[in-house]
Order: C-alpha cells, then sequence, then structure tokens
C-alpha cells in the first residue's frame, strides 16, 4: 500500500510537530540542566562528591517538573470542549483535531513520567551511596549524610526527600500498572481509584524538595570553587604544584558557605494544578443537580437506552456525558456517548449503554427488575423508584467534526455506533447550519440483533415510511461478511474526487487500525481522507 504524503500530512502532521516539539522541549531542557550541574561553579564542591549521579537526578527532575505539569492539561475536559468548540475563534478544524488527541498527549507524558522517574531514582541512589562514602570533612554543611560510612538505607527512610521519594514511587507504580490496558478492561475500578491517588501524588511531590538534600555554594566571589584554605587537609593538597604567586591569587577570602535550593517544584505545577482543580469544581457545581430519568429500554444484547431530563441541559451530536450513580460507588464516573440530544420541541437527552463489567451490571439492577418476558419498556408512570444518576458534561469528542465535512465517512463497531446514531438523530431532527452534504454511514456487528437497537432511526433516516415489513429498509441493506474497505474508498474516492472526505471511526482497534492506513493511501482519485478516531479522554 503506497501511502500519500498529502494524506499522510493531513492525518499526521499535525500530532508529528507537536510530538516534535514536545521531545525537542524535553530534550533541551534535559541538556541545559545537565550542564547547570557540571560545569556551573556553585555546584564544584558537590559535584566532587557526587559526580554524574548529581547531573542526572537534576536534569530528569527538571524533565518530571515539566511533564507533571503538563499531564493534566489534557485532563481539563470543559475547557477543551470551550476550545473546541465550533463557535469558538481560535479553533479551525486542524486546531480541533489536534485537540482530540488529547488523551494521546497525557499518555505520552505519563510515560516520560515514568521512564524519567526510574532514571531520578536511580541517579538519587548513587548520589545517597556517594554521599555516604565520599563524606566531605572539609564542607560539613555540604554533607547529607551525618557521619562517613553511615547506611545508604538509614539516609533514605530519615530524611524528607527519601521518605516522600519512597513514597512517590509506590503511588507512580500502582499508578502506571493498573493504566495497563488488561487491568482497565478487566477492572475498570481498579484503574479509576489508582489513578485518582495523583492528587495525593503532587501533594507529596511539592513537599519532596522541602528537604534541602543538594546544596549550592552562595559565596563565589569571596570563595572561588578550589581556592587553597588555610585547613585545606592533606589529601587536597596532594598533585598540587603551584607557584608562591599563583597560590596567593588562589587564597580563599573565607570558607564556602551552601544552602539548598529555593523549592521549585511548585512553579512548574501550581499552574496547572491550580486551573484543573478549578475546571473540577465548575463540573461539579454543574453536575450537582440530580437527573430526572424518563424512560429505561431493554435492547437485545444486553443493551440498556437510558432517556433523561435536565434543566438548562445543551449539547451537540457527537458529544458525550459522564454519568455517577451514588448507588453504585459515589467516586466513580463512566463516560457514554449521547445518542439522542435536546432540541427545541424535545428537551430529553439519552444513551445506550452494553452491560459489561462490575459498574454496568450493578447499575443496570438498580434501573431495571429482573428481566420478564411480557416487559420490554418501563415508563414513570408505574412508579417505579429509579436510583439518582448525576450527568457531568456534556464534553466534545471527534465525532462533532463529521458535520463539519461536505461529506463523511461514519464507521462503526458494535456499541461503538452511539456517536453516530447521535447524527443521525440531528438529521432526521433537521438540524441546520453545518456544511455537511453527503454521509456514509458502515456498521459493523457480529450479531443481527444487534441492529434493532437503531432499527426504527436507520429506517426513518432512509425516508422509506413503514409497509408490512417495517424493517424492510433496513434489512435490503445488510450485508453478510467483513466489509471490503479498500473496494468502499476506492468507490468514495471516484465519486468525490479532489475532495477532503472526513473518516469517523468507533470502535475495535482492527477495524481503526486497517481504516488509517486506508486514509493514508495514496489514490488516482486525489481525494484525500482525514481519519478522526473516537477516543474519551
Amino acid at each position: 500500500m503506497v501511502v500519500s504524503v498529502r494524506s499522510w500530512v493531513a492525518n499526521e502532521g499535525g500530532k508529528h510537530l507537536v510530538l516534535m516539539l514536545w521531545l525537542g522541549v524535553n530534550t533541551w531542557l534535559f541538556l541545559k540542566t545537565f550542564l547547570l550541574y557540571y560545569t556551573g561553579q556553585q555546584y564544584h564542591y558537590l559535584y566532587k562528591m557526587l559526580g554524574l549521579g548529581l547531573c542526572i537526578s537534576r536534569a530528569s527532575a527538571s524533565v518530571l517538573n515539566l511533564n507533571c505539569s503538563l499531564v493534566l492539561l489534557p485532563m481539563c475536559r470543559s475547557l477543551l470542549t470551550f476550545v473546541r468548540g465550533t463557535h469558538t475563534q481560535v479553533s479551525s478544524r486542524e486546531t480541533r483535531r489536534l485537540l482530540d488527541k488529547s488523551k494521546t498527549f497525557h499518555v505520552a507524558c505519563g510515560v516520560a513520567i515514568c521512564i524519567f522517574s526510574v532514571v531520578h531514582v536511580s541517579a538519587h541512589l548513587v548520589n545517597v551511596v556517594n554521599f555516604s562514602v565520599s563524606y566531605s570533612d572539609d564542607f560539613p554543611a555540604l554533607n547529607l549524610a551525618r557521619f562517613r560510612g553511615e547506611d545508604p538505607k538509614l539516609i533514605i527512610l530519615t530524611t524528607i526527600p527519601g521518605v516522600t521519594g519512597v513514597l512517590l514511587v509506590l503511588i507512580l507504580f500502582l499508578m502506571f500498572t493498573s493504566s495497563s490496558y488488561c487491568v482497565r478492561l478487566s477492572n475498570y475500578e481498579i484503574f479509576w481509584y489508582t489513578h485518582n491517588l495523583f492528587i495525593i501524588f503532587y501533594i507529596i511531590l511539592m513537599v519532596h524538595m522541602v528537604g534541602g538534600a543538594l546544596k549550592y555554594q552562595t559565596n563565589l566571589e569571596a570563595h572561588p570553587p578550589g581556592c587553597l584554605r588555610a585547613n585545606q587537609s592533606g589529601t587536597e593538597q596532594q598533585g598540587e604544584e603551584l607557584e608562591q604567586g599563583e597560590d596567593e591569587e588562589r587564597r580563599c577570602g573565607e570558607e564556602a558557605h551552601f544552602q539548598p535550593h529555593y523549592p521549585q517544584t511548585w512553579l512548574w505545577v501550581s499552574g496547572p494544578l491550580c486551573l484543573y482543580c478549578a475546571e473540577r469544581f465548575y463540573r461539579y457545581i454543574r453536575s450537582c443537580d440530580p437527573v430526572t430519568i424518563v424512560t429505561v429500554i431493554r435492547h437485545p444484547c444486553d443493551v440498556i437506552e437510558l432517556r433523561m431530563l435536565k434543566k438548562n441541559f445543551k449539547a451537540r451530536p457527537g458529544q458525550y456525558i459522564v454519568l455517577n450513580c451514588p448507588g453504585v460507588s459515589s467516586f466513580e464516573n463512566h463516560p457514554f456517548t449521547l445518542t439522542t440530544c435536546p432540541t427545541e420541541n424535545k428537551k430529553t437527552f439519552g444513551i445506550h449503554l452494553r452491560v459489561v463489567g462490575d459498574w454496568t451490571e450493578r447499575f443496570t439492577q438498580l434501573l431495571v427488575p429482573e428481566p420478564r418476558i411480557d416487559l420490554e419498556i418501563l415508563p414513570m408512570v408505574q412508579q417505579r423508584r429509579y436510583p439518582k444518576l448525576y450527568v457531568d458534561g456534556p464534553f466534545g469528542s471527534p465525532s462533532e467534526e463529521v458535520f463539519n465535512y461536505n461529506v463523511s465517512v461514519c464507521v462503526a463497531g458494535g456499541i461503538g455506533v452511539t456517536p453516530f446514531a447521535c447524527v443521525l438523530h440531528a438529521l432526521l431532527d433537521g438540524w441546520t447550519g453545518f456544511r455537511l452534504q453527503r454521509l456514509y454511514f458502515v456498521w459493523v456487528c457480529r450479531e443481527l440483533q444487534s441492529f434493532y437497537w437503531f432499527a426504527e432511526l436507520l429506517c426513518a433516516v432512509h425516508h422509506k415510511g413503514m409497509s408490512e415489513d417495517k424493517y424492510r429498509p433496513l434489512t435490503s441493506r445488510l450485508l453478510v461478511g467483513r466489509p471490503k474497505w479498500k473496494l468502499l474508498f476506492d468507490e468514495i474516492g471516484k465519486t468525490n474526487k479532489h475532495k477532503r472526505v472526513g473518516v469517523f471511526c468507533c470502535g475495535p482497534k482492527g477495524i481503526s487500525r486497517t481504516l488509517h492506513r486506508l486514509c493514508n493511501s495514496a489514490r488516482s482519485s486525489g481525494t484525500t481522507f482525514e481519519f478522526n478516531k473516537e477516543s474519551f479522554s
């Protein structure tokens, strides 16, 4: 498959540019800090005691400070939704597509934090050993060890930097391991609770530097590093052969004075942390009123449709919300794409959720009683008491961009159809003010019954009305077997020559990877396919 330069730039250019800038800043910061401690006169005696471990530990600390501040920004969902909004002047389509990669950037910063934490901890372990072995009798204030040969483990466990460092490593290890795909898939609750340890992580992080383990010299003019002191030990004088005139020039005016660095971590993280806390407080105020559950519908294949009502709730097709049900868990929040948005005539909004995992199972048990053959819909007139439910959002997602192309291709796999169901509802409800002129919709399901989730909607969109076989329009469109993606894209390309076509995917990784490759491939029609992958942040 030949890659098209134009298509590759459209799909990969922006994110690779941001990636290179991010890597460049990290590299520059690491080298700048490394050279500062390697050549800086104020660190002469400290470097003489600790060696390269000093330079590496401080350089990696600078990179950690940067990424610990950046990692929070992609999680400011309301801010990102505002910036990427269609009515915001600063957000072009290219900018909004970059914002859709916020989760990827969050993961990249998280990986960088883990990698440089290993480097930082390793370098400091070497430093602790050197503090013990290379204890300085000439400069007692420079030592972290209390005497020569002190047990390094004792140094770690009896100092603020050591104890806080151990706690930070433990928390980071829990957050990293629980973030793996297998843990998130098998037990999302473990991921959720351990990831929220970031609050404790940041508190400890800002305390970490308070101990002042590393010190710099403050009186460089009165005491040039390496000058001869009246009480200089014989060990240091060995090998120094200086003429009498040079001796006089290098005589110290006073003893070297040292002081610990002023903690700087808070300068890096306080801004993003305050922004994130303000955003979370805003979201809490916005979501503090519970929603009214209007209807619960049980669909085939363990899918539940939930229709709700909330005062002053507005949303655009393609956006998603976050649900919190205290009856299941007071602290867990789970994202779901809207399948129906409120309109001027219809204020209700809805979601479809598949019963997979502990949270959705417990939530479903609260929503509906044990399945009965004669009961499919549970309206509120039956006076059933629904659980209290809170909604946070809505938040922006890549599927919002469907309407910002002249031609769009929506590909869904299984329950991944939810964002595109909302798009179809919008078309059916007569939404106006968008560019979309042609929409290709492909829905791949393993089970035939899955199509009944939105059968009425699909038939209505085809404008064919009802007949004796009410799903006849849907049946005529069903194809058995795997889609032939390349043939489909070639056909779409020939029909829309020299146009930019938005491709939107929400489904399994296999389909996503195939579509991504096809969007980057070259084709004779000159059509550019811009790939957009649905991913909750």
